[in-house]
């Protein structure tokens, strides 16, 4: 909505346009008009629509063409003024003064103009029947007021029509012309439709109805104006009403009827809590409202946020199977502009035997986007309507900005549920596949990472201490031994060697020292392929001497043949206890404990898969 309104009145000599501004502003007719009033601002605590309001006054004697070309270029909205008495006056409405403010616009983009008959109390009758064929030849007239500035009939009438017409315009609503609403209005409301539909079954039901009421107009409908509401739809449509609910046709007949009967602020409430704006997109303060995210913090939805999408992945799986398909996914984004979940989000969660999305892995995305790209997480809410179902002021509410690692580092613990973990190694390494893996995708061939287009993200959640965690993986993609110093910052480093490849941990232990050995960020070393014969490294030391001298868990193995899906929690259980990176880490029993195991696990494996092979 606009911040102020300028009026600006034309029209002919001697039609009173002075003297309705000075009986607006002294509430009396004025004995002595000057041939024009100075421009006067009417303050937004005394106007209808609490806005301030500038009218503007034009005197052909006193002023010049150049300076009236510069005023209605400045003006929101004109009323061209005619004296009900002088038919020449309204003549030149049609061949004067609208050629004049709107002659070269385009249709959609022309100023509202006003029609005002002045001096009412001259005349008997009414001019409306001269100046109706005038109103059709012309959309861009939003209505006709006749006044008398002497009696003072009509004239704060006046002015708020002037004011509607720029706060409320019609013409990015309705096309006159077709009696029809515009595309982008039927987009609009479609999209408020499907939000406030809160069963997906493309109906508003009373209670959807009412819900919808109290949120844009404060008050839910009586009973009896519910049922004259569907009356007056079941009366004007065919498939406006069905099984005692408004289809998605009568919610559009509604507003086009506001509309045509003159209430397009009513359809302008409606838009307007739903975030639009004047040109029918979103607005910026409601796709992204301010949150401040300190260096060091990162963000996370909380319960408020799960509890919403969990409410939205419900309304949306139509056929109860506790996983969203493709269709399902289209339906539940079509309130997007854009589809934000492509090929890639498949590849980033874990997904069912049919390849659908879990409550799960819904959730698991909606973390990541949290984490990743808080704005976009907070855009994505909006267009789902969050602020509105929920009630709350923004969709910060549903977000949580964690202390900063500095904190969690001097106290030695975190209240964080999610950590992201950089992944790094020479091209080769099995990263993609490790990726997979944590996704509970197996033995994946070249071919299938070429053909999938994966996501260099994978989400999922672990248990840490009986505690459910998300962990998020992040496979850094570098041919060199160079990487930036902001491809390096996370929560927890997962630096990968290839066992077959005698270059591949010298890589990994120069990124080490380059990035990460005094940096406090929690390293740990995985050694891939270890089902494959291993050779040596071609570095100073073993990857074994290389972890005692530098504090750090031995090297994990990892074989995406029977890999230990144990190796992702103490990635995430790194990223928890950063504290415990140095020499409490590394001589910590329980890393011991695990590492053994999880190569008694490997080997283990790797013998009985021979076995097998053999006895084929």
């Amino acid at each position: 909505m606009k911040r102020d309104v300028r009026i600006l009145l034309l029209g002919e000599p001697k039609v009173g346009k002075t003297s309705l501004i000075m009986t607006l502003v002294g509430e009396e007719f004025p004995e002595q008009v000057p041939l024009r009033a100075e421009e006067i601002t009417i303050p937004a605590d005394v106007t209808p629509e609490k806005v301030p309001t500038h009218i503007v006054d034009y005197s052909e004697t006193e002023q010049t063409d150049e300076v009236l070309r510069d005023e209605i270029v400045k003006a929101n909205v004109v009323c061209v003024v005619y004296d009900v008495t002088q038919e020449e006056t309204i003549d030149k409405i049609r061949t004067k003064w609208i050629p004049l403010v709107n002659g070269g616009a385009e249709k959609g983009k022309k100023v509202p103009i006003i029609l005002v008959g002045n001096k009412s109390d001259l005349r008997s009758g009414s001019s409306m029947e001269t100046i109706l064929p005038i109103m059709n030849q012309f959309s861009e007239i939003e209505t006709c007021v006749e006044c008398s500035a002497k009696n003072l009939k009509n004239i704060s009438e006046l002015f708020y029509y002037a004011q509607k017409a720029v706060l409320h315009p019609t013409a990015p609503l309705y096309d006159p012309e077709d009696k029809q609403l515009k595309p982008l209005c039927v987009r609009a409301l479609s999209r408020i439709f499907s939000i406030s539909d809160q069963d997906n079954d493309r109906l508003l039901s009373d209670s959807e109805l009412n819900t919808f009421q109290k949120s844009c107009f404060g008050n839910p409908l009586a009973p009896q104006a519910l049922e004259d509401v569907k009356t007056v739809v079941w009366k004007n449509t065919s498939d406006g009403v069905l099984d005692n609910g408004l289809t998605l046709n009568g919610f559009l007949f509604l507003n086009t009827l506001f509309i045509q009967r003159g209430r397009h602020e009513t359809t302008w409430t409606i838009l307007r809590r739903f975030g639009y704006d004047d040109t029918l997109e979103l607005t910026d303060d409601y796709l992204y409202p301010q949150l401040r995210v300190p260096l060091g913090c990162s963000t996370e939805l909380n319960h408020l946020g799960h509890q919403f999408l969990q409410k939205v992945f419900d309304k949306y799986d139509e056929d109860r199977d506790c996983a969203l398909s493709p269709a399902e996914l289209k339906n539940l984004f079509s309130v997007f502009p854009y589809m934000p979940w492509g090929n890639e989000a498949y590849s980033s969660v874990k997904t069912n035997d049919n390849n659908y999305i879990s409550l799960q892995a819904f959730a698991c995305q909606w973390m990541l986007w949290a984490y990743v790209d808080v704005q976009r997480c907070m855009e994505y809410l909006g267009y789902l309507g969050y602020p509105i179902l929920t009630e709350q002021d923004s969709q910060t509410t549903a977000i949580t900005v964690s202390r900063e690692k500095a904190v969690d580092l001097e106290k030695g613990q975190t209240q964080r549920s999610v950590f992201l973990c950089k992944v790094i190694g020479p091209r080769g390494t099995g990263k993609t596949s490790f990726l997979q893996a944590f996704l509970g995708r197996l033995n994946l061939t070249r071919a299938d990472v070429s053909s999938a287009a994966p996501s260099p993200y994978a989400v999922n959640s672990v248990q840490v201490n009986n505690q459910e965690k998300h962990l998020i993986l992040f496979e850094v993609d570098v041919e060199t031994e160079f990487l930036k110093a902001s491809d390096a910052g996370c929560d927890v480093a997962c630096l990968m060697y290839d066992t077959t490849d005698p270059q591949s941990f010298s890589y990994c232990a120069s990124i080490y020292k380059q990035h990460y050995m005094d940096s406090g960020v929690p390293c740990v070393l995985v050694s891939s392929k270890v089902d494959q014969a291993e050779v040596a490294q071609q570095y100073g030391m073993t990857p074994a001497e290389f972890c005692y001298k530098h504090r750090l868990p031995p090297p994990m193995p990892f074989t995406t043949l029977h890999p230990d899906t144990r190796i992702y929690s103490k990635l995430a259980w790194a990223a928890m206890y950063p504290h415990l990176n140095g020499s409490e880490m590394s001589s910590t029993s329980f890393w011991l404990r695990m590492a053994l195991g999880t190569a008694m696990v490997t080997v283990l494996g790797f013998a009985l898969y021979r076995a097998l092979n053999r006895s084929k």
